[in-house]
């Protein structure tokens, strides 16, 4: 695929711009019946030290502030942490269609949530951390893990063989969450509703929860995107030049496997995110890793933000949930992405 070079600053300078344009219209867009403007002068008042009166009343203060400003928050966090992961795991295993999901991140997640649906639903409440979060990111977690050992279990752990494990462990997880399923119908709606992504529940409570994960991750990879840049040549030719392959790979993997556990636990799994923005970026600032993971975090909350903006506002306040939306534009993207690397071939 072919990459348009332009200016450093100019690529950043757009990507900063989306992602600050996002939050905007985030934050005023809904369907309350706010004023726009009243609600940028409450938001300029809360954050700036002058004291500026915006007329909003109690309830509408909670609704920017309590149910709007998370959900912007969180989808930026969720956002952002699936493109960065996305374009890390492109990099390490040289394969621009691979996604977050890889290597089981995504079934290992659904398994663990389908299980604190199935049986911990009564006693949900008394818990500190909702089981499902909890345990979608526990099984996250495993799942990787396993996947891990699993690639390593016939010799040398390679891409292909990491790939192969993925794949197995994605089924197994799969398969057994689907017999969970098969419980009630309560059950299968609940599952259903956190596979299709569920920005619509998020609190400043889930922010403060997935953002030091989402924060550690984020540092971690960028800290390796030279590294990456180093592998784009293969895996023998960069271990002639020195760089510790398997390194780089353990640590890449574990960094983006624990941002993209954290985002899942608290969005439900939120699909093409991964793939659309990384390819994006390469198109817009050239196929660097030091240009493409801090152009992806930008570029991927804005749109996370974009579209979940649109699923809560399109069909007047009624939720469309955010995977089909993000599966709605990225569906005929990845589409397109194949063709053209066809052509190109």
């Amino acid at each position: 695929m072919l990459a348009i070079r332009r200016p450093r600053s100019l690529v950043f300078g757009v990507a900063i711009g989306a992602l600050v344009l996002a939050v905007v219209v985030g934050v005023i867009a809904g369907t309350s019946g706010i004023a726009p403007g009243r609600v940028l002068v409450e938001v300029f008042d809360r954050l700036t030290p002058g004291h500026v009166r915006s007329g909003l009343d109690l309830r509408e203060r909670n609704i920017v502030w309590q149910l709007r400003m998370p959900r912007v928050v969180l989808a930026g966090l969720v956002g952002a942490m699936l493109s960065l992961a996305g374009a890390s795991y492109q990099g390490v295993f040289r394969n621009p269609l691979v996604d977050p999901y890889l290597l089981g991140a995504a079934a290992g997640a659904g398994l663990g949530a389908t299980i604190a649906i199935s049986y911990l639903r009564s006693s949900r409440d008394s818990w500190a951390i909702d089981p499902i979060v909890g345990l979608g990111f526990v099984g996250a977690i495993a799942a990787v893990v396993v996947t891990y050992l699993v690639g390593a279990a016939g010799g040398a752990r390679t891409s292909t063989s990491l790939v192969l494990a993925g794949v197995a462990v994605t089924a197994f997880a799969t398969a057994f969450q689907t017999f969970l399923q098969r419980q009630d119908d309560e059950t299968r709606r609940e599952v259903f509703s956190w596979i299709l992504g569920r920005l619509n529940t998020a609190t400043w409570g889930d922010v403060r929860l997935v953002a030091p994960y989402i924060a550690a991750s984020a540092a971690v990879l960028l800290l390796y995107r030279r590294q990456l840049d180093v592998l784009r040549v293969g895996e023998d030719e960069a271990d002639a030049l020195g760089a510790q392959v398997s390194r780089i790979r353990l640590w890449v993997v574990a960094a983006a496997t624990l941002g993209t556990a954290a985002a899942v636990s608290v969005s439900g799994l939120i699909s093409f995110v991964g793939i659309i923005v990384p390819h994006t970026v390469r198109l817009l600032g050239g196929a660097s890793f030091r240009r493409v993971l801090p152009l992806s975090l930008l570029v991927g909350a804005a749109f996370l933000i974009a579209t979940d903006t649109f699923a809560r506002t399109a069909s007047g306040g009624d939720n469309i949930p955010i995977g089909v939306v993000t599966a709605f534009f990225g569906a005929p993207f990845f589409i397109v992405l194949m063709r053209t690397r066809a052509v190109a071939r």
